[in-house]
């Protein structure tokens, strides 16, 4: 499946070796949208600080203003380190 505005994802090779400390973004069990994007589907954000990750951590999971009651997130986020870059 192809990304519509793939214009507003930043690179993720180009510059993968400076940015050692990421956010891995995932589907929870369950949601629908596997059915179309897969089971494995995932997409990785990196960043050179762990404290710029963290900081994009709480905006990405963070509830929308917008959001209903009872309205839950569909993503699953977690921490990823780079071991052999973040030295």
């Amino acid at each position: 499946m192809g990304i519509s505005n793939a214009h507003n994802l930043t690179p993720a090779v180009s510059t993968r070796n400076e940015r050692p400390y990421g956010v891995r973004v995932s589907l929870r069990r369950g949601d629908p949208f596997r059915q179309l994007l897969g089971d494995d589907w995932s997409r990785m954000h990196w960043f050179a600080t762990a404290a710029e990750r963290d900081a994009a951590l709480a905006e990405m999971s963070r509830k929308h203003e917008y959001s209903r009651p009872g309205d839950a997130p569909a993503l699953s986020f977690e921490k990823v380190q780079d071991s052999a870059l973040s030295r």
